[in-house]
């Protein structure tokens, strides 16, 4: 694997070698997605400790580098006892623990530190990225001391593992044929990818036919992130710890970093802050539900994903036979005109709506 990224690094960058590069970083891709998923053959079982089943409304996980304090933050947060010393490489297996939150249950997850070239099948890196991939939010915790390094170096992991942090997926569409050859569509400006670059990369994916439409101005890594199809895209908050060591001036500097929240783990300071941040970033849904000739029951809310919040998802989320008998839904509140207004399973449901389900 050393040899791509050296060749990579003494290629020229200019108009003529970029579709060369865009080979090499295509090849890059292939070779860690083999590193990721071994190849078949011997059985040896999956790691120790790391199959931690999904339960709860979402799922967070605490990436960081030994020490930063990350089980001391995730025992304050949620009460989860975690054997916490002063010394490094403490916690080796994932700990999971539950908070509730806004009638929300969140699992919190504390991913062993990760060491320095994970993404290259070292250390036990490999098991603690494949849990990060499933998580809904990614918490990466940093030492107020020494932030930027080590903030690098986890963004190069997981982006590694085709983890994209608070971005959206490529405007990019990508669709295999039979036959026809390669034909580029681009609906605006490229500086990066021309035919002959877009070509060479599908080449090394052994694709000489599909339709590839540009409507942004992609890049190479852009394109091989559409064709990998193997890439989540997952909100994280950089949690900035020990405050508690630097000045008042250097903590107003640190508010002002994007996608960042200061927070002493130890003497349990911002947690607040923190976790409304949490909330923001997870984009959940809370539903009320409300028997006939009863008052909606505010305390246990059906707690939806942003991306699946009709009537009928709300409906499996609660059994899959529901949906056989459903007639029509009364909802209440900020998604519909009329209080209550009658609903189809197509709806699509608001934060804190109130919905009663008719049956047939």
């Amino acid at each position: 694997l050393g040899a791509v990224p050296l060749q990579m690094a003494r290629t020229q960058k200019n108009k003529a070698t970029a579709h060369h590069l865009g080979l090499l970083k295509a090849r890059l891709a292939k070779l860690r997605r083999e590193l990721i998923t071994p190849k078949g053959g011997g059985g040896g079982g999956p790691g120790e400790g790391f199959d931690v089943a999904k339960t709860g409304d979402a799922r967070i996980g605490f990436v960081g580098f030994p020490s930063v304090g990350k089980s001391t933050l995730l025992s304050n947060l949620a009460g989860v006892y975690s054997e916490v010393a002063a010394y490094e490489f403490t916690t080796l297996t994932t700990v999971p623990g539950v908070i509730r939150y806004k009638g929300a249950k969140i699992q919190l997850l504390d991913l062993p530190g990760i060491i320095e070239g994970a993404k290259d099948g070292k250390g036990r890196g490999r098991q603690v990225i494949a849990v990060a991939r499933t998580c809904n939010l990614i918490l990466i915790v940093l030492d107020v001391l020494k932030p930027l390094g080590h903030k690098k170096i986890i963004e190069n992991e997981l982006e590694g593992f085709g983890i994209r942090l608070n971005s959206k997926p490529p405007n990019i569409g990508f669709k295999k044929k039979d036959k026809g050859g390669i034909n580029l569509t681009a609906t605006c400006p490229q500086s990066e990818l021309d035919a002959e670059t877009v070509k060479s990369i599908l080449a090394e994916y052994k694709i000489h036919n599909a339709d590839v439409t540009l409507r942004s101005d992609a890049t190479a890594d852009d394109l091989i992130d559409v064709v990998e199809g193997n890439r989540v895209y997952i909100p994280c908050i950089y949690v900035l710890n020990k405050i508690d060591q630097i000045s008042i001036e250097e903590l107003d500097i640190i508010y002002k970093v994007p996608h960042c929240v200061p927070i002493s783990a130890h003497h349990r300071w911002n947690f607040d802050d923190l976790l409304e941040k949490i909330w923001d970033y997870l984009k959940l849904v809370r539903i009320y539900t409300k028997p006939k000739g009863q008052l909606p029951d505010y305390t246990s809310p059906v707690v939806l994903p942003y991306c699946k919040t009709t009537v009928e998802d709300f409906c499996m989320k609660i059994h899959k036979n529901l949906i056989k008998d459903f007639k029509y839904a009364l909802v209440w509140g900020s998604s519909v005109k009329h209080n209550p207004q009658k609903v189809g399973k197509d709806h699509t449901l608001e934060d804190e709506d109130v919905i009663q389900i008719v049956k047939k």
